[in-house]
This record gives structure tokens, C-alpha cells and sequence, in this order.
């Protein structure tokens, strides 16, 4: 089978991970950059050149679409569907995804707990805001953001009235959202691949930070999930579209809460921690659904 990963790096561990499985169970597989892909669209015509090459022969690709390229790696991934190559995940889940207060929206009219959260943006209504979720301590978050970055922890009004006016004059929309105080640190991220749940850790922050991400220094343990919280992923995974993610929880009084719901979740902690081969489920689930594609048939956005 002739699988395309649609990525800037080839280098990156989740890819290259995804790669080397691939190419062991003897798929033919190749990276793309998304930026690299020029897209024809006319007469009846719909094709993705790369390298002055058409790109038509894959079986499936699968999507590793980085925030800092969402508006052109949407694009490249729509016409893969239009050309009628299945994608995972395709361009409507993982633009959900990504604008965090519309994905919260959709999870809230579903019925899946979240930390309370308000959207704002008139300086008059902040107070009124603030009180609505319950005061500070906050948390800050603009609406598209990795790896915790533009996440902050605001303990007084006089600085979420400062951080929030800085982000609004640099033209940033920002939702702010209750602080969880008996997460203390701590999140849950399970990993979902085709309505199922594949592994799960308990990721805590370091000393001194309330955010738990790896990449500001957290560590991760592996956990065996309560169903209360498989099922709350699963559902997630699903109000999104999104065939493989990466959900994020909170453990509160109230049971699980979901704080994100990730469309190109890394998985080299996940592996390193877990001891699972999140890439080879990955591979076997798109060689599956390569094989029931014609009869599901495409979903063009």
C-alpha cells in the first residue's frame, strides 16, 4: 500500500516513527511537506503537484498538520479528499480542533464537562466575566496555541486586566477559563485512534508551574483509565471527527473535565512512557480504513 505522511519534517519523532513502521510492514510510504504542494483547481480539475510531480497514486495519507501552517495545510488536505485519497484526519475535524472555544463550544452542546469558560472581548465586560467563572485564579489561553504556550496563570484581577489588555493590543483573541484547583498540576492525555482508546498517561508539572506540557518540563507516568474517562475521550474524539487524537482531561470534583482535543497529537512521550507502538496501531488503522474507503466513500469539506 502506497501511504503518504503529510508533514514538514521528516525528522520529527511521531513522524519518523510512522515511517520506519510503515516501510517494516512493507507499505511504500512518503513525507510531503504540505508547504511544498502547489494545488490546481479548474474545468473539472482538481490535482496537488509536488516537486513538479502529480501526486494522484497514494492509497491514503495521513495528516500531521502543524499549527503554524493550519491555513495551507487545511488546503493541501481537502484536495487530497477531493482527488478521492482518504485522509486521517481530514480538514473540517482538524480546523475544529484547532480554534479552541469552537471546539469547547461543540463539546458543551454535547453534554462533556468542561472547566466553565468565558469569551470576551469589550474591556467593560471583563469584570462581569471574571466573576461569572468564579474569579481568580484564571487561566488565559488564546485560541490557537502548542505545547502551553499562551497559557497563563492569572491570581489577581489587576493582572488579568493587564495580560488581557497587552493580548487584546496585539490583536489576539483570548478565552479565559476557570483554574481547576484539584487537578493540582495534574492532566490526563488519552491517545484515541478509531473510537478507541490505545494508551493513556498522567502528565504533572513541575515545581513552580502549573502547566503539565512536557515540553515546559513535566513528566508523564503511564495510567490505566477509568471508564468515566474513556468514555469522555472517545466521545470527544468524536464530536470532533477526528479519527486519531490526542484528549486532554482534568481530574475534578465533578470527574473528568476536557480542556483541548488535539488533531496531530505527538507520541513519542506516550510511547516512551506507555511501552505501546502508538505508530504501528496508526499504521494498521489507516491500512484498514484504506480498504473499507470505497465503500464508506470520501468526505469532501
Amino acid at each position: 500500500m502506497r501511504i503518504a505522511i503529510l508533514s514538514r519534517n521528516k525528522s520529527l519523532y511521531s513522524t519518523n516513527r510512522l515511517v520506519r513502521t510503515a516501510k517494516k510492514a512493507g507499505h511504500r510510504v512518503n513525507v510531503i511537506d504540505p508547504l511544498k504542494c502547489n494545488l490546481l483547481l479548474g474545468r473539472d480539475r482538481h490535482k496537488v503537484f509536488y516537486n513538479s510531480s502529480t501526486v494522484d497514486k497514494f492509497n491514503i495519507a495521513i495528516t500531521r498538520i502543524g499549527a503554524s501552517i493550519t491555513d495551507y495545510g487545511l488546503a493541501v488536505v481537502n484536495q487530497f479528499d477531493m482527488m478521492s485519497i482518504p485522509v486521517i484526519n481530514d480538514a473540517a475535524s482538524i480546523a475544529r480542533s484547532r480554534d479552541k472555544f469552537r471546539c469547547l463550544q461543540l463539546l458543551n452542546k454535547h453534554n462533556i464537562k468542561l472547566p466553565r469558560t468565558i469569551m470576551v472581548r469589550s474591556p467593560e465586560n471583563l469584570a462581569t466575566a471574571i466573576e461569572t467563572i468564579g474569579g481568580p485564579p484564571v487561566i488565559i489561553k488564546l485560541l490557537q496555541g502548542t505545547h502551553g504556550i499562551g497559557v497563563i496563570l492569572a491570581e489577581s484581577i489587576e493582572t488579568i486586566e493587564s495580560t488581557i489588555d497587552t493580548l487584546w493590543k496585539l490583536g489576539q483573541s483570548i478565552m479565559i477559563q476557570e483554574f481547576v484547583k484539584e487537578s493540582r498540576g495534574e492532566d490526563i492525555r488519552a491517545f484515541v485512534i478509531g473510537g478507541e482508546i490505545v494508551a493513556a498517561m498522567r502528565r504533572k508539572a513541575k515545581i513552580g508551574e502549573f502547566r503539565t506540557n512536557i515540553h515546559r518540563g513535566g513528566h508523564a507516568s503511564a495510567i490505566r483509565l477509568p471508564e468515566e474517562f474513556k468514555k469522555t475521550a472517545i466521545k470527544s474524539a468524536q464530536v470532533m471527527g477526528l479519527k486519531i487524537a490526542g484528549v486532554d482531561m482534568l481530574n475534578s470534583q465533578n470527574g473528568p473535565m476536557v480542556m483541548e482535543v488535539n488533531s496531530t497529537p505527538g507520541f513519542e512521550v506516550l510511547e516512551k512512557s506507555t511501552g505501546i507502538n502508538i505508530a504501528k496501531k496508526i499504521i494498521e488503522f489507516a491500512v484498514n480504513y484504506a480498504k473499507n474507503y470505497s465503500v464508506e466513500g470520501p468526505g469532501i469539506t
